[in-house]
């Protein structure tokens, strides 16, 4: 029987409580920062735009030269050259003066508007009629109106995105310092699995987990290490693991964590010098026979073996603690509301996690359960997310609305 079975909640408790706080920060360059998690505050060393600019084509102007302009009453200037742009302009505007100015460039000292050229005519090469008035300010982007010297840009734990690229490259910075990735051992556990590129013979199946969990180690920005695949032999499965703990972060055994006599999980890992095992069972479905446990500083889960538990539960606790060593803020996954397509059942006293997938009908958004065992992986592949039916009830109605996690 399982012993020590705790919410998930716990569950993701008991780990993170021995975890150490941040894994330790590396430098990289710029370009190589994507997806990558700041270890430390970055601020602003200088103001962005460092000049004023122009958010338009037309003239630069003192906007007190323009009041009272309109359509029926324009207002003539004098046109006192060009604003070249990429470079510093040296033209001073005097009462009644002008420059063409292009978006982007510099406003001359003197000028504090710009004038778009729609609603200007030009009269002679060196004369143009102004027939819209503009204020202080219009259409000018102020020196440290993106972002101010001293500012905080982005702050330790942000996963940076495209766009955080390019504002820290606005600033000139090349360097950044981020966290190490966190690398994660991945072990499949079974005599009856081949690797995926070979033909299975009768009892044997294709290995599944290794290259799911690995891209799911992928996709939340951490370096998965492919340990292959172990057969049913409790001394080699041991070994595996002690290495693992040595070599990684994380140690994640897919397969084995139940309780027939040939799930051999559980006993391995106690096997290890120090190994302290938090709890074997989680109060969900799937993925209920779930070991977790601490060696050598580093947490050690075995999932089941069958693909979607695994991958429910390594969703459940496995990014958690990912994203915890690498100080990563929370960010709440996206969801949708929808309405429950059919009436879906729940054992009450575990959280129930049904696979659904997402239709539209008559302009609303219902969620269609699909079923399958646990280890159909298409149950996931013909999904577009799941939902929860919480441990306190017995069911959800049709008609009820849900909150749709997106894979």
């Amino acid at each position: 029987m399982f012993f020590n079975v705790v919410e998930p909640t716990i569950a993701q408790s008991l780990l993170a409580e021995r975890l150490p706080r941040i894994l330790p920060s590396e430098s990289i360059p710029l370009e190589q920062a994507l997806d990558r998690l700041c270890s430390e505050t970055i601020t602003a060393p200088h103001s962005l735009p460092f000049f004023r600019r122009s958010t338009m084509d037309g003239y630069a102007v003192r906007a007190v030269d323009t009041h009272g302009a309109s359509e029926s009453l324009p207002t003539l200037l004098t046109v006192r050259g060009e604003v070249l742009m990429g470079q510093p302009t040296a033209i001073k505007l005097s009462v009644g003066e002008t420059a063409v100015i292009h978006t982007g460039g510099e406003l001359p000292p003197d000028a504090d508007a710009v004038v778009r050229v729609e609603d200007t005519r030009q009269i002679m090469l060196d004369e143009v009629e102004v027939n819209q008035s503009v204020s202080s300010g219009e259409n000018v982007i102020q020196v440290g109106e993106d972002i101010e010297k001293g500012q905080t840009v982005l702050e330790a734990g942000h996963q940076l995105r495209p766009q955080d690229l390019g504002g820290l490259a606005a600033l000139g910075i090349q360097q950044l310092r981020v966290v190490r990735k966190p690398s994660v051992a991945i072990i499949s556990t079974g005599d009856e699995l081949v690797p995926y590129d070979q033909i299975p013979r009768p009892g044997q199946v294709r290995d599944i987990n290794s290259l799911t969990l690995a891209s799911m180690v992928t996709k939340v920005g951490a370096e998965p290490i492919a340990k292959g695949i172990i057969p049913d032999d409790l001394d080699l499965l041991s070994a595996v693991i002690g290495d693992s703990v040595e070599e990684a972060d994380i140690v994640v055994i897919s397969a084995g964590s139940s309780v027939s006599v040939r799930d051999a999980t559980l006993k391995a890992m106690q096997r290890i010098p120090g190994c302290d095992v938090l709890f074997h069972g989680v109060a969900v479905k799937p993925g209920k026979p779930t070991v977790g446990a601490i060696a050598n500083g580093r947490p050690v889960i075995g999932l089941p073996g069958n693909p979607v538990s695994a991958m429910n539960l390594f969703a459940l606790l496995v990014i958690p603690t990912i994203k915890h060593l690498m100080g990563a803020k929370s960010v709440e996954k996206a969801t949708v509301s929808a309405s429950l397509a059919r009436n879906v059942a729940s054992a009450p006293g575990r959280e129930d996690y049904i696979s659904v997938r997402l239709e539209s009908r008559d302009g609303e958004i219902w969620a269609e359960p699909v079923f399958g065992k646990s280890n159909l992986i298409y149950t996931l592949i013909h999904a577009d997310g799941t939902i929860v039916i919480p441990a306190d009830k017995s069911g959800l109605t049709r008609g009820e609305f849900v909150s749709v996690s997106l894979f």
